[in-house]
């Protein structure tokens, strides 16, 4: 941002007051507000039946459907956008085109966030005692006024801090935007990009980035205060009691909750990998083997196999770095206290909000010394672990602080080193945390987007960036293809959840979690 504000080598902040009464640009942060409170709202009013259900009742395969329900959260946003744009665009099996429109938009960003009100929200009501409800009905509460008066409260905090998150990820939402959006539904990062990329206009996109992260930090402490609230009140609460539907209302409300969820996040999926198989004279391979060839008209250097193999590479480099700076920092954190150690955790989460284009151009202006890494490939792996950096942090974090340093104390009088001590007591405690933390990096490296469509050469392109030239061309064989690839990387990231969610350490009652 710091380039955007000098000119002619001297800071000049006289554009501020000019682009932000820019007509323009105050529609671009209205409607970012809009469809992200809009989105908010949708979200929670989708995913607070599947957190009861999930948190309340026991039934075969309740862990198995938690885990595909996490899948959509860590899904990258172009392979969402392509999902939906195989469902609700041109030649859409259900006979509607909505890209181009703000109900795609919405309907994208409820099936990316649902998880994270099903996470947050169900983690802390696996964690309210039942009897409380219960008792309320035996003194002649209806079912509903007894949820009203007893659950929800309780639940209030849990439910704000999954609405704060999901409005975060829904303002600063990038890849959605690029592949659903038309003209005239930009948020602010599609702007930045636009007025930095296509327009060089430095000074208006720092301005822009300014704009988005005052309000990205005043949502994380925000959401900072509601998640410190949020565990005090789980610390009281009674041990979670699932059980088994016993009547026939609660069978049908289990088995239609399941059946929503099934539909809603599995249809688009479905539908991805079936356009993959589908072109202009019926069902074939044509779109899986056209990722082996570079042809006319794609604006590709290499084939879309390479672009896989560097994705792979870049997302193995990046997870290296996330996870060894992310433990660093994690250890830190674990071993600090008071208004330092909430301001470095409220800080951790700042690169979730901040501009991933602002992030990746940052590094084109800034990494010029001592060493030139500008024109290097490096570069996205580097912009990849900063972007994963915090999920690391926010994964590895509770492990560590779960641990009673009197276990490293003891270990140490006894003789032991202190790096014995860590390698002897601490590491086995949070080898699982350890390895969650490393697949979320690896996911979450394999799907960025909004750094890598700047830093990313032509010669080295990822994934993601292939799947939105490929859609942005005419071509039926263009968009069976990036089809195609957005299977593949659909099935790597979904893979790196389900490890995740067999290795994830179980939050405690009462303490609902995103990641």
């Amino acid at each position: 941002m710091g380039e955007g504000f000098r000119g002619e080598g001297r800071w000049d902040l006289s554009g501020v007051a000019t682009v932000i009464s820019d007509p323009a640009m105050a529609r671009v942060v209205w409607f970012t507000t809009w469809q992200a409170a809009l989105s908010t709202l949708a979200t929670l009013v989708l995913a607070l039946p599947a957190a009861a259900v999930l948190a309340r009742y026991e039934f075969r395969g309740r862990r198995v459907v938690q885990a595909l329900a996490t899948v959509p959260f860590v899904l990258p946003t172009v392979v969402v956008g392509a999902a939906f744009v195989a469902l609700l665009g041109e030649r859409s099996p259900v006979g509607l085109n909505l890209r181009g429109t703000l109900t795609a938009i919405v309907l994208a960003n409820m099936f990316f966030n649902h998880a994270v009100v099903v996470r947050t929200v169900g983690g802390f009501w696996e964690g309210l005692d039942p009897r409380t409800e219960e008792a309320a009905r035996v003194l002649g509460a209806s079912r509903w006024d007894a949820f009203r008066s007893v659950t929800l409260p309780a639940l209030r905090p849990a439910i704000a801090s999954a609405a704060v998150i999901t409005f975060l990820f829904t303002f600063t939402s990038f890849g959605v935007i690029r592949i659903l959006g038309g003209q005239g539904h930009a948020t602010l990062e599609v702007e930045i990009y636009r007025q930095t990329a296509d327009l060089l206009a430095l000074p208006v996109a720092a301005v822009l980035a300014l704009v988005q992260l005052l309000a990205v930090g005043s949502l994380l402490v925000v959401q900072d205060r509601l998640e410190r609230r949020q565990q005090r009140a789980g610390v009281a609460l009674a041990p979670a009691e699932r059980r088994r539907a016993r009547t026939a209302g609660e069978r049908w409300w289990v088995g239609g909750n399941l059946l929503v969820l099934a539909v809603f996040l599995g249809v688009p999926l479905a539908c991805l990998v079936s356009r993959s198989f589908r072109t202009s004279s019926g069902y074939g391979l044509a779109g899986w083997r056209a990722l082996g060839e570079v042809r006319r008209g794609t604006g590709m250097a290499v084939t879309p196999a390479v672009a896989v193999m560097n994705s792979l590479r870049f997302a193995a480099v990046a997870t290296v770095l996330a996870v060894t700076l992310g433990a660093l920092a994690a250890i830190a954190l674990a071993r600090s206290d008071g208004r330092v150690a909430r301001s470095m955790d409220a800080g951790a989460l700042l690169p979730l909000g901040t501009s991933a284009v602002t992030v990746g151009f940052g590094f084109l202006v800034a990494l010029d010394q001592p060493l030139d890494l500008r024109a290097s490939p490096w570069l996205v792996p580097i912009a990849q672990a900063v972007v994963a950096l915090p999920f690391v942090m926010r994964t590895m974090s509770p492990a560590l602080r779960s641990i009673d340093p009197r276990l490293r104390e003891a270990a140490m009088v006894l003789g032991a080193s202190p790096g014995r001590a860590w390698r002897e007591v601490d590491l086995p405690l949070v080898r699982r945390g350890l390895l969650v933390a490393t697949g979320f990096a690896f996911a979450i490296s394999l799907g960025e987007f909004g750094a890598t469509s700047l830093i990313a050469r032509a010669t080295t392109p990822t994934v993601p960036v292939v799947i939105v030239r490929l859609l942005g061309r005419p071509g039926a064989l263009n968009s069976t293809e990036a089809f195609a690839l957005s299977t593949i990387l659909m099935v790597l990231c979904a893979g790196a959840v389900l490890l995740v969610d067999h290795w994830r350490v179980r939050p405690r009652a009462g303490a609902g979690t995103w990641v």
